[in-house]
């Protein structure tokens, strides 16, 4: 009867036991996988936002493009204009250089406010992975 009941107690412990690392185990695999969810919704955030500021970016280069385009379309025209206005040869050349001048600088400060407008969205695109990449490398070695 002794080594009966001594049997149960054991068995009981045994089942209490293993119940308890069942449950731990779960709990463990639960809050795990909560963390990875949580992880993985900020990343999806953090590409949307980085495609949002890239459409932003583009769109910015876009509307500049347009408008810069518009405005060399412009002044061609009054370009044009003036060069069948000129009274001499010699007056249509100066203006044709003028014009060459300002075209050029209109171009290079374009091409400058172009790079500008690039660079910013870039670093907006990048911004928000970049931190993601941080907050995954501060977790990995505060785990470690």
């Amino acid at each position: 009867m002794a080594a009966t009941e001594t049997l149960k107690n054991t068995a009981e412990k045994f089942s209490v036991a293993s119940n308890q690392a069942f449950k731990d185990g779960v709990e463990k695999s639960l809050t795990a996988l909560a963390e990875a969810n949580t992880h993985s919704k900020k990343n999806l955030e953090a590409v949307v936002a980085s495609v949002t500021a890239a459409t932003k970016g583009a769109e910015a280069l876009g509307a500049e493009t347009f408008a810069y385009s518009k405005k060399a379309a412009e002044e061609q025209v009054a370009a044009v204009k003036a060069l069948a206005s000129a009274k001499s040869i010699q007056e249509a050349v100066e203006l044709q250089t003028a014009w060459a001048k300002s075209a050029m600088e209109s171009y290079i400060a374009q091409i400058s406010k172009a790079s500008e407008i690039v660079s910013a969205s870039i670093k907006d695109s990048v911004k928000p992975l970049n931190e993601r990449v941080t907050a995954s490398v501060e977790k990995f070695q505060a785990a470690r």
